[in-house]
């Protein structure tokens, strides 16, 4: 069965950086688009990058020029790179990707404060 497992969350100043990974199993990754987004307390899942199959990347407003979206095929892993963060970016992420529905992964914490 698809699997989507988040890690690489933590505590970080602002302007620090974080690298989230996500392993993926139970289907062909190098096929399939996937994607980050992330909740912040009281608010709703917000989209924040995603990448193609074939390594175009696309990001939401407020992340652009901060994060970067890269995969791995090979290691059915994509990731996150997070620079210059944010208080703002405080949220859990979450990994997905879909295939006739979507799935998620469990999430991973990120804190953004001094």
């Amino acid at each position: 069965q698809v699997q989507l497992v988040e890690s690489g969350g933590g505590l970080v100043q602002p302007g620090g950086s974080l690298r989230l990974s996500c392993a993926a199993s139970g289907f062909t990754f190098r096929g399939y688009y996937m994607s980050w987004y992330r909740q912040a307390p009281g608010k709703e899942r917000e989209y924040v990058a995603k990448i193609s199959s074939g390594g175009t990347t696309n990001y939401a407003d407020s992340v652009k020029g901060r994060f970067t979206i890269s995969r791995d095929n090979a290691k059915n892993t994509v990731y996150l790179q997070m620079n210059s963060l944010k208080p703002e970016d405080t949220a859990v992420y979450y990994c997905n990707t879909f295939m006739f529905r979507q799935f998620w992964g469990q999430g991973t914490q990120v804190t953004v404060s001094s």
